[in-house]
């Protein structure tokens, strides 16, 4: 404090003193205040600051300004006021909380406008490191140390950079920064810049930086494309590590740009030759061609022609036997196979191959070895509703139609006999190449009863041997030829009293006649009954004269002992 010129002050210095008062009292402590240096003692600095003492500092806390020699006795500096007056009588001033309550303001005003400021990391703390940012600390979250995981540290230490500040609160005296934020913009600013000079088409060279199951990202030099696993190669590629590796430098060509979402879509193969061109004329219809089975999936396999081209042989064009099997047991990956084209469309790129037709035709080869009525002999693969199925030479199945098991017997009746796995015979009836379809018959193999049944007209007389004897009539065969049929109950006798199949049996042999033969329509009919009354008819009017006197009895009588003498 100055001294007073007398020990009577005037009335001008009466109205100093009433001033450096009035000064005095407008310094509050907590506040930032302005002093001079009057002396350097070793490591402090004695400061004015306007108060009837002097307060003492470290000359650490004004930083490279003291270490260099640069502080001086006259100088002008800021302090930070803690206390007026401590119990040694000195006032109580910091030189670094000056600094710090000076940092905050101007941190506030950049925080408030959202513009960066500058720090320097000087330490690791748990889970971050702390930031000088000119006299007040700053947490620095690890998470927010870089744009990816930063392992090494070290270089970014004690180096000044550009924070963003995410969050302050002077009464804790927390303040969050960022520097992740700070490089985001600026690779975001460099992304818009870099992708407005993109152009659609443009060839350009870039480094492989990540590989996935669906392509490859690319950076281009500061920005990443994506190139798709469809766009590295005409041919097929099952996964990008196939032919690119990281680090590995690609040409590339820009097929699509969105200046919006920043988003490249890159390729290789559109820098090679199109193999699709004049494919029609590589590839006609008909040709043979050996291919490299590539993949195989349920509804065929895809062969690889050459590269770039694949063709599909669809399940249906595997075998001409294998209907119902999976491709992946007929062909096997990377088999090398023949191939017939069957179609080339270059418009939807698409080739459809067929490996049967490299084949010999089985059905071809059947006809050819066992034309139609050639005798063959099949295992029972299986029965159905309408006939049964026979395995026959070269893998080919046959069908015996339920109409062509048995001459006289219902086919329903008959495919009961017939047990899977068992061997029979057959005869080969028609073969259809194209629809792929064998017909079969096992009753032509005894030859048609009807055909051989000679002349048997309606009408005729016929003996018969009973077969079987059921409650609705007999079954007979007729004697001489190999025609079996049914005599119904009603056609067993004239009389209905002796309408009872229960009268005949098994092996007897019973004379009838025929009331009806078709041998187009394959049915014959014949009646005991019919055969009673034709004789009674016949007997009338052989014995029947009215003069004779005769009743119908004696008439009767005499035609059964007529025909009874005929048959001695």
């Amino acid at each position: 404090m100055p001294a007073l010129s007398t020990m009577n002050p005037s009335r001008d210095d009466f109205a100093a003193l009433l001033d450096e008062s009035f000064t005095r009292n407008e310094m509050h402590e907590g506040s930032v205040v302005k002093g001079i240096v009057v002396a350097i003692e070793k490591d402090l600095a004695v400061i004015d600051v306007g108060l009837k003492v002097e307060g003492r500092v470290a000359l650490k806390e004004f930083g490279t300004k003291a270490r260099d020699g640069l502080l001086n006795v006259g100088d002008e500096v800021e302090v930070y006021l803690e206390r007026v007056e401590n119990a040694l009588g000195e006032a109580v001033l910091s030189r670094e909380k000056a600094r710090r309550e000076e940092s905050w303001v101007r941190l506030e005003e950049f925080f408030n406008k959202g513009e960066k400021v500058t720090g320097q990391i000087f330490n690791q703390v748990k889970g971050g490191f702390t930031v000088d940012l000119d006299g007040a600390v700053a947490f620095l979250p690890r998470s927010q140390v870089d744009i990816r995981p930063v392992r090494d540290v070290g270089p970014l230490m004690n180096t000044p950079q550009p924070f963003q500040i995410l969050k302050m609160d002077k009464r804790r005296g927390n303040i969050v920064v960022s520097r992740r934020v700070v490089l985001e913009e600026t690779r975001a600013e460099q992304r818009s810049e870099l992708v407005q000079s993109l152009e659609e088409g443009q060839i350009i060279e870039g480094v492989v930086k990540n590989i996935t199951d669906y392509g490859a990202f690319v950076d281009l030099g500061g920005i990443d494309g994506l190139l798709h696993v469809t766009d590295m190669a005409w041919r097929r590629v099952n996964h990008p590590s196939e032919i690119l590796t990281i680090g590995q430098t690609v040409r590339v060509q820009i097929i699509r740009v969105n200046h919006e979402t920043h988003r490249i879509s890159l390729g290789m193969k559109q820098l090679m030759s199109d193999p699709w061109d004049g494919i029609e004329a590589k590839y006609p219809v008909d040709a043979r061609f050996k291919g490299r089975v590539t993949n195989i999936t349920d509804y065929g396999a895809f062969v690889e022609l050459e590269p770039g081209i694949e063709g599909l042989i669809h399940v249906s064009e595997m075998s001409w036997t294998k209907k119902n099997v999976h491709p992946g047991k007929i062909v096997s990956t990377s088999q090398e196979v023949e191939v017939m084209i069957l179609e080339v469309d270059p418009v939807k790129r698409r080739i459809s191959l067929g490996l049967k037709q490299t084949l010999h035709n089985p059905w071809e080869v059947f006809i050819e070895k066992y034309p139609p009525g050639t005798v063959v002999e099949g295992e029972v693969k299986n029965k159905t509703e309408f006939g049964l199925f026979l395995g026959l030479d070269g893998d080919v199945d046959g069908m015996v139609h339920l109409s062509d098991l048995d001459w006289n017997r219902p086919g329903e009746q008959v495919i009961e006999e017939f047990r899977k796995g068992e061997m029979v015979k057959a005869q080969v009836l028609d073969v259809d190449v194209e629809k792929e379809r064998i017909s079969l018959g096992i009753k032509q193999l005894a030859g048609d009863p009807f055909a051989d049944a000679g002349e048997i007209k309606k009408g005729q007389i016929v003996t018969c041997e009973i077969t079987d004897v059921k409650e609705g009539g007999i079954e007979v065969k007729l004697i001489g030829t190999d025609l079996s049929t049914f005599i119904r109950r009603s056609d067993l006798a004239r009389d209905r009293g002796d309408q009872r199949p229960e009268r005949f049996a098994a092996g007897e042999k019973v004379d009838a006649r025929v009331i009806q033969f078709d041998r187009r329509a394959r049915k014959v009919q014949v009646s005991i009954k019919a055969l009673e009354i034709a004789e009674e008819k016949e007997a009338v009017a052989q014995f029947g004269s009215s003069d004779s006197g005769a009743s119908l009895g004696d008439i009767l009588g005499a035609a059964l002992k007529a025909r009874q003498e005929g048959d001695k």
